[in-house]
């Protein structure tokens, strides 16, 4: 069985304004192109379809689109799972409809799949089914697929209670106790004349990650170690972190499709992809990662020659069809001219920064800046502000008490804000 793992599609998300939608249809469009080109028997998706759990309708209307050219009328296989971004029950809404075609959607971690028998052998059906997992029947093979498939396994998803403690460690410990636990008995549907396969949204500890994820706490209580997979399935397929990698330390693959598209400027100059696995019963499975074509590349300019450079630079054609983050150092900031004159230089222009030139001088005063204790920077600050009188010791007390009281303030938001991550 032909085997094509794709994930983090994120429709509707912008690049700091910028619009995508354009690109997300183009990488629909290059995505059916492979399935045909590739003979591809089975899509599994591995969570957030969407950037936001109330999507556009034009995203939505993204979405449809894609289920239905890549079902291609019920005769290839399609499975996805919610992510942390994704709506479940949203996500799940056109299931009476995808169900005619072959498509199984899972929003919670429990979601339970019904099989459908009454399918006719020209189209794909799924011949057993059960709570968070699936045995699905395609065209043109003679073996089946069983999937454990585990959408995104909050704690408040799974509606359970992992530890008593609040500490990060114990956490950690009940969360990959569970979660294994869960695996091990997905993997009791597994059988030996059946291609084996997890799909899940979760992050993995050792998984490279970049700036445009979030809403999962990397590396911390909610981590999971590669052994909680479980060692008889065959491969394991992965959505959240958007760069495409293996995980290390697992006995199968346990892979990253990675987003279609860069999302976050700390993707610049990752290549896309998208993974196909050959499977066959009891045999490795062979991966193969096919590039992307349709996204822009993301790419940083740094141009230190000022706005002479940077013309020469644009009119070269150098990165025409890129997003840019510029850096641009001068001697002075830019006037509201200025910044026009260099969107009208370029398309892609998504950030402007200017670095100013400092003097010598200008630069060890900053560095002594930095070296002075919170009481030393106050008391010069109001010296500045006063023309040279020193404050009041009380004074000084006093913006120290209510500056400890912000820090404080600052740490109990944190712990609030960590602990209603921890519900969801």
């Amino acid at each position: 069985m032909r085997i094509l793992h794709t994930s983090d599609w994120h429709f509707g998300k912008t690049l700091e304004g910028r619009e995508r939608l354009a690109e997300q249809k183009a990488f629909v469009d290059e995505l059916c192109i492979i399935c045909d080109r590739e003979q591809v028997d089975l899509i599994v998706l591995a969570g957030d379809v969407f950037q936001h759990a109330n999507p556009s309708a034009a995203a939505e209307e993204l979405f449809y689109d894609a289920l239905s050219r890549l079902a291609c009328n019920g005769t290839r296989g399609l499975l996805l799972i919610a992510g942390n971004h994704d709506n479940p029950e949203r996500l799940c809404a056109p299931s009476p409809l995808a169900d005619r075609l072959g498509i199984s959607l899972l929003g919670h971690p429990k979601h339970i799949m019904m099989p459908d028998l009454l399918a006719s052998p020209e189209r794909v059906s799924r011949v057993a089914a059960g709570a968070s997992w699936v045995e699905i029947k395609v065209p043109r093979c003679d073996h089946h697929a069983v999937i454990a498939a585990l959408p995104y396994p909050s704690e408040g998803r799974l509606k359970e209670l992992l530890a008593s403690s609040t500490e990060e460690g114990a956490i950690q410990k009940g969360y990959n106790e569970r979660l294994q636990q869960i695996f091990a008995e997905l993997a009791g549907h597994f059988r030996d004349d059946t291609v084996n396969l997890v799909v899940s949204h979760l992050y993995v500890c050792g998984g490279a990650v970049s700036d445009s994820e979030n809403a999962i706490q990397m590396g911390g209580a909610y981590a999971v170690q590669p052994g909680v997979f479980p060692p008889s399935a065959q491969y394991v397929a992965l959505g959240h972190l958007h760069r495409p990698q293996n995980i290390r330390g697992a006995t199968m693959p346990i892979r990253y499709s990675g987003s279609p598209l860069a999302y976050s400027f700390s993707e610049a100059g990752q290549a896309k992809s998208v993974t196909l696995v050959d499977l066959l019963p009891g045999q490795p499975a062979v991966v193969t990662e096919i590039p992307l074509m349709s996204g822009k590349p993301l790419t940083k300019w740094v141009i230190r020659g000022g706005l002479e450079e940077l013309k020469v630079h644009t009119e070269s054609g150098k990165d025409a069809n890129a997003w840019i983050d510029l850096e641009i150092c001068l001697e002075r900031p830019l006037t509201l001219d200025e910044i026009g004159q260099i969107k009208n230089l370029h398309p892609g222009f998504v950030n402007i920064r200017v670095t100013i030139n400092q003097s010598e001088e200008d630069r060890l005063a900053k560095e002594a800046l930095k070296n002075l204790s919170l009481e030393q920077r106050f008391i010069r600050f109001y010296q500045q502000q006063t023309g040279g009188g020193a404050p009041e010791p009380a004074l000084v007390q006093l913006f120290l008490e209510l500056a400890q009281e912000g820090l404080e303030q600052e740490v109990a938001d944190e712990a609030d804000q960590a602990d209603h991550r921890r519900a969801e």
